[in-house]
């Protein structure tokens, strides 16, 4: 398959590939017969291919927007070489997304093309990778090393492949791990065209960058991760680029007589502190995360708090249900149009989640949130079941509700749908 990539990802897989072949060379001091190689190496190949059907329930907000369809279709290969006794490991996950409307929606990334060495104490991981960190279900503060790419839902779950370097240290009192981050990724946005956007579109030509190095600055970040007990334990200090653009009105000719805006994006330079607590009580959930982040615009602190309950098979049948809360705080209280700030800075979650235990795997999870300063709600169903043993379905809806024009959450208030989605596995 060929991706269709732009130049500078190009850039950054052929310094990752330069970067793989150094480490494997020098890792693989001992070179494998051919009979040795025919033994040990194990070689897997595995992916989805995902057909995916949006249906908007309103007419768009704005005139140059899609009407109600939105129809795409993606691949995501994933293959996999395992060799020294798997104490060496190659993994490459391409992917590519088509859109039948919004042209920033079809786009391609690698997703992973990393080469890992274990040993018995540590670990080393070179290439593009995806790390997540976070405890909370509804927003997941502390992730801070891989950039959203925006384009592919709403909740900001799915990322943009990162090139890194990343040794990891095991000890008894936690698991140290040093990244190395080089290669900015800037923040994928609906086109014009698009659905789940504001009233002006972001430009992706237009970008700036308060460090000289731009995309090349070298990120650095450490974290450490430790369970005692019942409790799961990790913090963090993150020293690069912002993940979030600030977003300002730009002409987009200024020569031309037509007055026309759009967003450019501008990424500063931020330090980042985090932690994320998990506490396993019983039937008891207990989830914490928060952040304190600085930039040459602003400070603040976030958090995300809350639990889930677990009933475990209600009305004896094979049914669990898990009952969620959370609740997050920003410190930046109120955000209005045309200021910087979080979506989530006094709301309020609740959710229940529906594991049914059968031989398809069904879940299903409810939730809805309400900005408690302003008259604001968002509903989410997410629901899946395994058809056969290859195939998936899937069902999202997505409601979104803002009387108030001051509000961030009222420019998507026409954008409310459904998405069907059929994925085959292999």
């Amino acid at each position: 398959m060929e991706l269709l990539l732009h130049t500078r990802l190009n850039t950054k897989f052929t310094r990752t590939m330069t970067a793989l072949a150094v480490c494997t060379s020098v890792l693989l001091v001992q070179p494998l017969s051919a009979s040795e190689v025919a033994n040990d190496v194990e070689f897997e190949a595995s992916g989805n291919i995902t057909v995916e059907q949006r249906y908007f329930f309103k007419e768009a907000l704005y005139a140059e927007q899609l009407s109600h369809n939105q129809s795409s279709l993606s691949i995501e290969p994933e293959l996999y070489w395992q060799w020294n006794g798997g104490s060496d490991s190659l993994v490459f996950s391409p992917f590519y997304r088509v859109d039948s409307q919004d042209e920033n929606r079809t786009h391609g990334d690698i997703r992973e093309l990393a080469y890992v060495h274990a040993s018995d104490d540590w670990e080393l991981r070179v290439g593009i990778r995806k790390e997540f960190w976070g405890v909370t279900e509804f927003q997941h503060l502390v992730d801070v090393i891989n950039q959203t790419d925006g384009v592919e839902d709403f909740d900001g779950e799915d990322k943009l492949g990162q090139q890194m370097v990343n040794l990891s240290l095991v000890n008894d009192w936690g698991i140290v791990d040093v990244f190395l981050l080089q290669g900015f990724r800037e923040r994928t946005y609906a086109g014009g065209e698009g659905r789940l956007r504001g009233a002006l579109v972001v430009d992706k030509n237009n970008v700036s960058y308060e460090s000289s190095a731009g995309q090349q600055h070298l990120d650095f970040a450490i974290r450490w991760a430790h369970s005692m007990g019942d409790f799961d334990f990790g913090a963090y200090w993150f020293h690069g680029t912002n993940r979030e653009a600030y977003l300002t009105p730009s002409l987009q000719d200024p020569t031309s007589s037509l007055v026309e805006y759009s967003l450019q994006q501008h990424y500063v330079q931020m330090e980042q502190l985090g932690v994320d607590i998990q506490a396993t009580l019983g039937d008891w959930l207990w989830k914490f995360e928060s952040i304190y982040r600085n930039t040459s615009f602003e400070s603040f602190w976030a958090t995300q708090t809350g639990f889930e309950y677990s009933f475990i098979g209600v009305f004896d049948s094979n049914l669990d249900l898990g009952l969620l809360m959370e609740h997050s705080w920003d410190s930046r209280g109120e955000v209005e149009l045309g200021t910087q700030g979080s979506l989530m800075q006094n709301d309020l979650f609740l959710g229940a989640r529906l594991a049914f235990n059968d031989m398809q795997s069904s879940e299903l999870l409810m939730g809805i949130g309400s900005d408690l300063d302003h008259n604001a709600f968002s509903f989410i169903i997410e629901a899946s079941r395994r058809i056969g043993d290859n195939f998936i379905a899937s069902l999202d809806v997505r409601l979104l509700q803002s009387n108030d024009e001051n509000d961030l959450l009222y420019t998507l208030s026409s954008d409310d749908h459904a998405q069907l989605s059929l994925a085959w596995y292999f």
